[in-house]
């Protein structure tokens, strides 16, 4: 791997984690609007910011989570899952928005592990959680779909890893 590739995705990884830490309040158990999760975009461009999301997540999780052995485990699990799948459905997809829309449903739709583990954790019911963490991780994305479209325009995150 090149220099420049870790130290791209060390910046994006300890950008997901500020911005996890500024908003750790509302990014966390049933009702979560983690706005970092609009990084999940950057594989859209170039799956090779994978690296730099799941550190983020883990080291998010692990600072910032209430459920930190939780969230260690099915919180970067589901990011590596969703995350993939874009990878790999990418392939057969063509252009940006196309493949931001199938990484928001794939992310909304993975929320289940995390609804899973709060249902785990809490005891909370499975599909109202799963309906809460999933609305929160679709406005999300769906904000960062256009933002993420246009910061791309400036500075062209293909090319940047």
């Amino acid at each position: 791997m090149k220099i420049k590739t870790l130290v791209v995705n060390a910046i994006l990884a300890a950008l997901y984690i500020a911005v996890s830490g500024l908003i750790a309040p509302f990014g966390f158990t049933n009702i979560q609007f983690r706005v970092s999760e609009m990084f999940n975009h950057l594989v859209v461009f170039n799956k090779k910011y994978i690296l730099g999301i799941i550190l983020g997540v883990f080291f998010s999780n692990l600072f910032f989570s209430p459920l930190v052995a939780y969230d260690l485990v099915f919180g970067v699990g589901q990011s590596v899952l969703a995350l993939s799948i874009t990878i790999i459905s990418a392939r057969f997809i063509k252009g940006i928005w196309a493949r931001m829309i199938v990484n928001t449903v794939v992310f909304t739709i993975t929320m289940f592990i995390i609804a899973f583990e709060l249902n785990l954790a809490f005891e909370w019911p499975f599909l109202f959680t799963w309906l809460t963490v999933a609305t929160g991780e679709f406005v999300v994305m769906a904000i960062g779909m256009p933002i993420m479209y246009f910061i791309n325009k400036r500075v062209n995150f293909e090319k940047r890893v």
